[in-house]
């Protein structure tokens, strides 16, 4: 049988960082202040992307178990 390089673990934080991704942006547009100037936009929905893409890696890198496949 084929060996999947990424197992049922892997796909759920994949996910789930994606997830985060897509509310930081959504609250980076939720700012109100002229060109995004405000608290959302500068520093809070940054944070948040920032932290959806450290997911990511973590989905990539994280090597699957034996039973996971």
């Amino acid at each position: 049988m084929n060996k999947l390089p990424f197992g049922k673990k892997n796909y759920q934080l994949m996910v789930t960082g994606l997830v985060v991704l897509v509310l930081g942006f959504t609250i980076m547009s939720l700012d109100n202040q002229p060109h995004g100037f405000g608290f959302l936009g500068l520093t809070l929905g940054p944070i948040i992307v920032v932290g959806g893409f450290i997911v990511e890696l973590f989905a990539i890198l994280h090597k699957p178990s034996e039973s996971e496949n």
